[in-house]
């Protein structure tokens, strides 16, 4: 069965504007990653909103949690943005059961071309294919359950709660 890569925005997809120096988002790199990262495993991609996480409401994350449930495949990806991913991933959890959830994202746009977004969304395939059902959120090539993680804020990288 095919994995289920769901779209929402997140540092993962934005671009710069030269002109006017903001970031912004235009279309997701998802289709690109995968095809440089030579992937071979059957996905399914949609977008479902195309935001900064910071920006997200509890109705998109209810959303989020909707599409998972009614998704027919089992194993599931979510790119977001990294600021809010912890708060989304601990909600799905409460929402999603019986279904492997990987969220990923990147610090660093795509675009900018020195980004840790591809190794994040190959990690996030391979969790989503080997770890139990569950909700998780995988970053850095670690992955955390939803419910013990947290970015730190200092550092830039996600990490176990203490």
């Amino acid at each position: 069965m095919a994995i289920r890569i769901f779209i929402t925005g997140g540092t993962f997809d934005k671009e710069y504007n030269e002109i006017t120096g903001h970031l912004y988002f235009k279309d997701t790199q998802v289709h690109d990653l995968l095809e440089m990262g030579r992937c071979r495993v059957p996905v399914e991609i949609r977008t479902l909103m195309m935001i900064d996480s910071m920006e997200m409401t509890q109705e998109d994350r209810e959303l989020i949690a909707h599409q998972c449930n009614q998704c027919e495949e089992d194993m599931i990806v979510i790119t977001h943005g990294t600021d809010t991913m912890a708060e989304t991933a601990r909600m799905l959890a409460e929402k999603v059961k019986d279904k492997t959830v990987v969220l990923t994202g990147a610090m660093i746009p795509i675009k900018f071309g020195s980004s840790d977004g591809l190794f994040n969304l190959g990690s996030a395939l391979a969790f989503s294919q080997s770890l139990p059902k569950g909700v998780y959120v995988a970053m850095n090539g670690r992955y955390f359950k939803a419910n013990n993680v947290r970015k730190n804020k200092q550092t830039g990288f996600f990490e176990e709660i203490k």
